[in-house]
């Protein structure tokens, strides 16, 4: 069973959004094309669901600005603007992005204390949020990731992946993807490489 797992293509990181990731809306077309003619049996999509108090929010702590430094639940932490609230525009799905065709929806980032990069558990990785489960109940055996951003929920999504779903075939779409920082970019791939994530394209799924 194929399944495509899309990463928070919300309002929040697209032009206009409070953590706006650079061309993170050209990613929709690519996505809805993969919804459409990738050929998925399942297709289920993260939604970062901050409550306003989050932790990772400069805004909580004060002196801290957005992108310092600093730490949450015992590990280093960026310092994020306040973004993707819950019941709020900002941590809405794109209009553009096909939303009927969702099958599940795994909200995540919903504990305060610690932040939840991953679709499949947070940061501290002592908390899980029950899609690995679900993956496996439904009888995923190829599991494509895409979505915003590259260098922080995608490939922390993709590794996870990896670990907690033996067995399956994990490949990260990289054209219906996009990230914050360049270098951080290229590193993420790199490690998703080295660990055994496939990079592909949307044109080798959609011409297979």
């Amino acid at each position: 069973m194929k399944a495509l797992l899309l990463i928070d293509i919300q309002n929040g990181f697209c032009p206009g959004g409070n953590l706006a990731v650079g061309d993170g809306d050209k990613i929709v077309p690519v996505a809805n094309a993969l919804i459409d003619n990738g050929g998925y049996d399942l297709i289920v999509a993260s939604q970062d669901w901050h409550p306003a108090n989050h932790g990772s929010f400069a805004s909580q702590h004060p002196g801290k600005k957005p992108f310092d430094m600093g730490e949450l639940s015992g590990i280093p932490q960026v310092m994020w603007p306040d973004h993707c609230v819950q019941g709020t525009p900002d941590a809405e799905f794109h209009p553009d992005l096909n939303t009927d065709a969702f099958d599940y929806v795994q909200q995540k980032g919903e504990n305060p204390a610690v932040d939840s990069y991953s679709a499949f558990r947070d940061n501290d990785q002592t908390a899980t949020t029950g899609l690995a489960d679900y993956l496996e109940r439904q009888g995923a055996a190829i599991l494509d990731i895409c979505g915003l951003a590259t260098d922080y929920c995608v490939s922390f999504s993709a590794l996870d992946a990896l670990d907690m779903l033996p067995g399956v075939k994990v490949r990260f779409i990289e054209d219906a993807s996009r990230g914050i920082a360049a270098e951080g970019i290229k590193a993420a791939i790199a490690t998703m490489r080295a660990k055994g994530v496939i990079i592909v394209n949307s044109s080798d799924i959609l011409n297979a």
